[in-house]
């Protein structure tokens, strides 16, 4: 089987050479050329232009045999936990050959994949590295050579240009809307017709473009408490007090300003707005990562253990005077074999009538005020909020858990003989 993985949204003339790559193989194999093609958001984590089913039927129409749907993960797993999944999921589909383009050498994509495959991490690829998601591809199917003892065969083709400069579907995407939506002559010529035909019939019927669900995003931004905020996945400290900071919302701009403010990236922007979308929550993220690493298809280094792991070996060194910067680059090269905790109490800034009215097992909201405070929300019939006071370490930990997009952690009201506290769980 020959496999191509994409979003082609929409399919343009540099996906046809991929398809025909496939074609060429298939010739001489005689298996099937199949496109693996993500359905509800793109590998960005953004919303498509055009609709799966078009984009199927434009794939078809280009030659290759069957469309397999990939769904339900670029709206919760950033691309360093996908490409894994996809690249184990065309491995066990019985994929041989893998089709792709880049403008560099594949010697060079051969020489960095190995040496991430090396580490057994995915993420962190240089931005400025041509080609890094060729790259990521290919280190990923070394490491997976590891659980198979086989790996699929890579193809690479020079990407196609055009007046020296590659097709964007992004400018492509671009230059319609802003043309009214009407595909302009210059952009036609780099579409087959196949793809022009139920791109036209598309706009006419009105599903192209694709839209956010910005009534779900901003009644997520403007009416959750901090504390929800926090649950859910790829939402910072910063991220979430920007949003409260800058209430209310109601066009994506505003979205993206609230997000840039808090140091996020275009790229973490769109999954963030993706998460927000779909009410992705920290556990639901975590299950899956977890789900996928006890298969084998997720590597140690970056399983949620291991994020907890780090988190509790860097705080430990913060303790003991070190740059957090330099307890992460430790953690990174040596793995220590530390064990982080799992559960630790907090205690309360609480009034009398407070006390009075507090139960055992209440549930307690954790977030980080606008004053960079680790605290508590407790909202069962009565409203309580309070710092939490915390030994440094474990301050550190939890800053460092709740920074960590993915793991999930939660505040149960207890009570003791000396008086009320937070017990704080994580993952």
């Amino acid at each position: 089987m020959i496999g191509i993985s994409a979003d082609f949204d929409p399919v343009h003339l540099g996906h046809v050479r991929l398809i025909e790559k496939g074609r060429e193989i298939a010739d001489e194999t005689g298996d099937e050329v199949v496109i693996y093609l993500n359905k509800d958001f793109s590998a960005n984590h953004a919303p498509f232009f055009v609709p799966y089913h078009a984009r199927k039927e434009m794939a078809l129409a280009a030659g290759a045999d069957r469309v397999v749907p990939i769904e339900g993960l670029h709206y919760r797993l950033t691309l360093a936990y996908t490409v894994p999944i996809r690249i184990a999921m065309m491995i066990e589909d019985g994929v041989v050959d893998y089709v792709d383009a880049a403008n560099v050498s594949p010697d060079l994509i051969i020489r960095k994949a190995r040496d991430f495959a090396s580490r057994g991490i995915f993420s962190g690829i240089p931005r400025e590295l041509p080609n890094r998601n060729v790259i990521r591809w290919f280190a990923v199917n070394e490491f997976l050579y590891g659980k198979y003892g086989r790996k699929m065969r890579f193809h690479i083709i020079p990407e196609l240009t055009v007046n020296g400069s590659k097709i964007s579907g992004r400018e492509i995407r671009q230059r319609i809307i802003e043309n009214d939506m009407e595909i302009p002559e210059d952009v036609q010529k780099l579409l087959p017709e196949t793809t022009v035909k139920i791109l036209e019939r598309e706009i006419d019927r009105g599903t192209v473009p694709g839209r956010r669900d910005l009534e779900a995003i901003t009644g997520r931004m403007n009416n959750l408490s901090q504390a929800d905020l926090m649950k859910i996945a790829y939402l910072n400290a910063d991220a979430v007090n920007s949003i409260i900071k800058n209430r209310r919302y109601y066009r994506e701009n505003q979205i993206w300003a609230a997000f840039r403010r808090a140091g996020y990236g275009p790229v973490l922007t769109r999954l963030a707005m993706s998460s927000l979308e779909m009410n992705v929550e920290r556990s639901e993220v975590k299950d899956l990562i977890d789900h996928y690493t006890v298969k084998g298809w997720i590597p140690p280094e970056q399983s949620t253990e291991s994020v907890m792991k780090r988190a509790w070996f860097v705080s430990e060194k913060v303790r003991e005077g070190m740059d957090s910067r330099e307890a992460n680059r430790i953690f990174m090269e040596k793995r220590p074999d530390v064990t982080p905790i799992r559960s630790f109490e907090a205690g309360l800034n609480l009034r009398k009538h407070e006390v009075k009215v507090l139960r055992d097992g209440m549930d307690a909201g954790i977030y980080v005020d606008r004053q960079g405070v680790l605290s508590c929300q407790i909202r069962d019939g009565v409203k309580i909020r309070s710092p939490l006071h915390l030994r440094a370490q474990l301050a550190t930990y939890l800053r460092f858990i709740i920074d960590s997009h993915i793991i999930p952690f939660h505040g149960k009201v207890l009570r003791k003989k000396e008086g009320f506290r937070i017990l704080i769980d994580i993952g």
